[in-house]
Formats: C-alpha cells, sequence, structure tokens
C-alpha cells in the first residue's frame, strides 16, 4: 500500500494545513465533546431521580442492592487523580518540560487503568444485578457507560504519550522526517505544517474533557454512593 501511494499519488495537491487551525479544531472537538457527554449522562440522572420518585411497589432499591462503597470511592479518586496528573502534565508541556509531562502523563494513564481493573472487579463482587430493581439498571448503565467513556479517553490520552514518545529526541521547533508521522515513507510533505505542533493542543483538549469526565464521575459517586 505504502509503494502504491508513493508511485501513484500526486502528493503536490496536499496542501500542509496550518497547526494553529487545527489546534483550535480540537480545542472546539474537546467542548463539543464534553457538550455531548453531558446530555448523554442526563438521562441517567433524569432516570435515578424519576424512577427513585415512583418508587413502584417499593423496588425502587431493594436492601441487598448495595454496591461496594469502598470500590466507588477508589474509581472516583483515581478518577480524579489522572485527571488532575494530565492537568498538571499540560502546565509541563506548555513551559516546555517535555520529560516531566509525559511522566505524569504516563502516571495518569496508569490510574487511568486502575479505573478500569476496581470497575470490573466491583461488578464481579456484587451481589446483585441490572434487573434487581430501578437503582441497580441505573446503577449498571451509568456506570457501564461510564467506564466506556473513560477508556475511550485513556485511549486519547495513550496515542498523544505515544507520539510524545515516538518523536521524544526531536528539538523543540523541529519536526519529524516528511512522511513519516503518516506511516508513509514515500510522502515528500506533511499534510500538516509542524506535526508534532499537534500536541499541545490535543493535550489540552484531552485535559478539558478529561477533567469534565472526572467531574462527572464525583456527580455519579454522590448520586450512586452517597444520595
Amino acid at each position: 500500500m505504502s509503494e502504491f501511494a508513493a508511485n501513484e499519488t500526486d502528493y503536490e495537491v496536499v496542501e500542509g494545513e496550518p497547526p494553529e487551525l487545527l489546534g483550535r479544531n480540537l480545542n472546539s472537538a474537546g467542548h463539543l465533546l464534553a457538550s455531548a457527554t453531558a446530555f448523554f449522562f442526563l438521562a441517567f440522572i433524569f432516570a435515578y431521580f424519576y424512577l427513585r420518585s415512583l418508587n413502584n411497589a417499593g423496588l425502587w432499591h431493594p436492601k441487598h442492592v448495595t454496591p461496594p462503597t469502598t470500590f466507588g470511592t477508589l474509581v472516583m479518586a483515581l478518577t480524579v487523580l489522572s485527571a488532575i496528573l494530565v492537568r498538571l502534565g499540560l502546565a509541563d508541556q506548555r513551559a516546555g518540560r517535555r520529560s516531566e509531562w509525559r511522566l505524569k502523563a504516563a502516571v495518569g494513564l496508569a490510574a487511568g487503568v486502575g479505573v478500569v481493573v476496581l470497575q470490573v472487579v466491583e461488578w464481579a463482587t456484587m451481589g446483585f444485578g441490572p434487573a434487581d430493581g430501578g437503582y441497580a439498571s441505573v446503577f449498571f448503565g451509568w456506570t457501564a457507560f461510564n467506564l466506556l467513556f473513560i477508556v475511550g479517553t485513556l485511549f486519547w490520552l495513550q496515542n498523544l504519550l505515544a507520539t510524545a514518545i515516538r518523536y521524544r529526541n526531536v528539538p523543540v521547533g523541529g519536526k519529524p522526517t516528511p512522511g513519516h508521522a503518516s506511516g508513509d515513507p514515500g510522502r515528500p510533505g506533511h499534510d500538516v505544517a509542524d506535526p508534532l505542533s499537534l500536541v499541545r493542543p490535543g493535550l489540552e483538549a484531552l485535559s478539558f474533557y478529561w477533567t469534565f469526565l472526572a467531574g462527572l464521575g464525583v456527580l455519579a459517586w454522590v448520586v450512586l454512593y452517597l444520595a
């Protein structure tokens, strides 16, 4: 495929977009994603309070339907910790401390993986299922989709971190070999004028969304475990 692209594609028609434009697009995308996520989880908040107010046949929250608060607290705490580390890593990246931000991002990624593991363990150790009343249905639906969004965000973080590690030896303001970042060694130029300059706006968008998702995690902890 690379040989075909190198021999047949006229890359002179590819216009290198300025990184400032793509940076603004990433920032807008992060805010739009946060807005869409808020509307998505609004359905679970509505379902929680609506079914709780109905409490049909007194089966909203049977006594045996009690998730372990310890696991829920750890999941919430690690989510917040990961978001804080990414935010601190963003400050390091802005200040040019590239190794420091990579370290914080790596620890934040590890904390996020811990969230996934703990959530799965919690599900496996609970003595009830999604069919055991309205609360149980909301609990499993909310936590399952929350985990899905977290996994997607961790994949985003992993991509940024992998890019930064891969080009860690490129000097500040430098550029990788043309075509290297696209995976096509036959490409004589970049689609983006400076591919590495997108790491910072990507991290800014990620940090905003991860902080927002951590806030939703705190809200879920309050509603599902304390309310």
